[in-house]
């Protein structure tokens, strides 16, 4: 069967798929799969699922949703625009693309190759990949996200949110009372200055506490005030959530707090027989391989804990370009990414 890279991820891209409305593409990817001739469903999480060879798993893991926000699909000086372009319809269409070519080739790889387009990452629910998480067992795994097609990303900051709430009697702006706005604001405060002073010495992000404030509002009905805010803090691996807790508890200012999505760092290991086959696939394309640490959390954070396994993230695409009305992919790095795969899972050892 024959397959075009660019009008598959031209066609996912003109798919909405919003976290939580995943189920048009996930039909039309499993389709798709089915016709390479691949094993394929939709599963009972609602990820795309396809399957092709035979042995040990080995899992291909990307999500297929994406963050709100219809940016018109085209192409223009050799990118493809869309959303979900980089983050991540682009690394999961170079998968099956990949995927299909070893299948057509004939080359028969010692482990058989599970591709699962997972829903929920950007609702930070992880749905699908939780679904996966207890449903394969992998002796190798990689990860859909942009790194690059020359790059190879090895590790993800962990994340907590905090919902607080300040309520109390109106009083007068010209008292010594202070407000629940204010309140909130000094919580923000000793958030930020807590993290500014773990931070001191430490010149890596990845090893920072990164505090940023989603959203604060007031309001008042004559009678009594209130202020909401929320407050999202990026983790280093060697600072639990639970721990950030704790700490950021005592810090309340008379507010009622809601801690939620408290996920550790995760950081894999650089010596493995996954990421060498990479970085033979990309100096077989002609690249210069390289590591990469980020900031953001992704699917990695969920499975890799649970499976154990050689990971890593991997797929074309700029991730500055996540979330951004100008989110796009250059069609050659997608392109090249697929040879990239496809150099890489015919050099990978399991067991090596």
């Amino acid at each position: 069967m024959t397959l075009d890279p660019v009008a598959l991820l031209t066609r996912m891209l003109e798919i909405p798929s919003v976290s939580t409305h995943e189920a048009e593409l996930a039909r039309v990817l499993a389709a798709e799969m089915a016709r390479l001739g691949f094993e394929s469903f939709v599963d009972e999480a609602g990820n795309a699922i396809g399957i092709v060879g035979e042995g040990p798993d080995v899992a291909l893991l990307g999500h297929i949703d994406t963050v709100p926000g219809a940016i018109p699909v085209r192409i223009e000086d050799g990118k493809l625009y869309g959303r979900g372009a980089v983050d991540a319809k682009g690394p999961f269409a170079a998968f099956i693309c990949a995927a299909a070519r070893l299948a057509v080739s004939g080359t028969r790889l010692p482990f058989r190759l599970v591709l699962i387009g997972a829903v929920e990452e950007e609702a930070a629910s992880s749905k699908g990949a939780r679904y996966a998480a207890g449903r394969y067992h992998p002796v190798a795994c990689i990860i859909g996200e942009p790194s690059g097609w020359d790059r190879i990303t090895l590790g993800y900051k962990g994340r907590l949110l905090v919902d607080g709430v300040w309520e109390q009697p109106m009083s007068h702006s010209a008292g010594r009372e202070t407000s629940a706005a204010e309140r909130a604001v000094a919580f923000w405060n000793d958030v930020a200055a807590h993290c500014a002073a773990y931070n001191q010495g430490r010149e890596r992000l990845f090893d920072q506490l990164l505090p940023s404030l989603r959203s604060i509002w007031s309001q008042s009905d004559g009678l009594t005030e209130r202020a909401e805010l929320t407050i999202g803090v990026r983790l280093p691996p060697d600072v639990p959530p639970e721990t950030l807790s704790s700490v950021i508890a005592e810090r309340s200012h008379g507010g009622v707090l809601r801690f939620r999505d408290l996920c550790p760092a995760y950081q894999a290991e650089k010596n493995t027989p996954l990421a060498r086959a990479f970085l033979k696939g990309i100096r077989a394309a002609g690249g210069t391989p390289g590591f990469l640490l980020k900031t953001g959390t992704s699917d990695m954070n969920i499975v890799g804990p649970v499976w154990g396994c050689p990971i890593l993230a991997y797929g074309p695409g700029d991730s500055s370009l996540d979330h951004t009305p100008n989110e796009h992919i250059v069609i050659e790095e997608y392109l090249r990414a697929i040879e990239v795969l496809e150099h890489a899972l015919r050099r990978l050892e399991i067991g090596g």
